[in-house]
């Protein structure tokens, strides 16, 4: 295995997670818009990912990258609010199908998942460090 292979399959990682949260972010700061562009609620995304071959050298490593943002198909949710901008002429409101908590959890998952790709980054420098060291005796 090439020395810095393992760091191009991390990089991968951070970006891929970082894409993620940023779609999740985006997605609780829409919780409560009501109209888009095209008069719609907000849709919730959701990123997709899939595997990437990394090259280095003469091997291929499988990092991770993201395949696209989609949207969710769940339906919106409906309230009655009748004194809402938005309220139907039964005085419902179409809300987006976003939901905190399992936003939420879906952040924590993306986190961790960062947080362990972090540890295996500083784990691989700490080995290139002794393998240094080793390297002036």
């Amino acid at each position: 295995m090439r020395p810095f292979g393992i760091l191009q399959v991390v990089a991968s990682s951070l970006e891929s997670q970082r894409e993620r949260m940023n779609t999740i972010v985006s997605n609780m700061a829409n919780v409560h818009t009501t109209r888009t562009e095209n008069g719609e609620p907000y849709r919730r995304k959701d990123v997709l990912f899939e595997v990437r071959e990394i090259e280095t050298g003469n091997e291929v490593l499988e990092g991770v990258r993201v395949a696209g943002v989609i949207n969710d198909k769940s339906p919106f949710k409906v309230v009655y609010d009748p004194g809402h901008p938005d309220a139907d002429e039964n005085g419902f409101v179409r809300l987006p199908n976003v939901e905190v908590l399992e936003e939420m959890v879906n952040m924590l998952m993306t986190f961790r998942a960062y947080e362990a790709s972090i540890t295996a980054f500083n784990t691989t420098k700490e080995m290139f460090m002794k393998l240094l060291e080793m390297g002036r005796v």
